[in-house]
């Protein structure tokens, strides 16, 4: 059950990239990214975008690296 692995992971983590739960659960971002949205949408999850740490906003990052998901309690 993969939806309940994100669950456990995010339960403990409390936080993660995208890319850090595709990892943990052997799945490709994009997959995940589906997955993560039914946890959005009943509330359990609340997506947030990092900020780039140069302040520059070039967009040369990885879109799984910049996304990041938080457990709500």
């Amino acid at each position: 059950m993969i939806l309940s692995d994100i669950r456990e992971f995010l339960l403990k983590r409390g936080q993660a990239t995208l890319a850090e739960i595709a990892l943990h659960v052997d799945a490709e971002p994009d997959a995940v990214r589906g997955m993560l949205q039914q946890w959005v949408r009943k509330g359990r999850i609340e997506q947030r975008k990092v900020e780039a740490a140069c302040g520059s906003s070039c967009n040369r990052c990885d879109p799984a690296v910049t996304e990041l998901y938080v457990w709500r309690q």
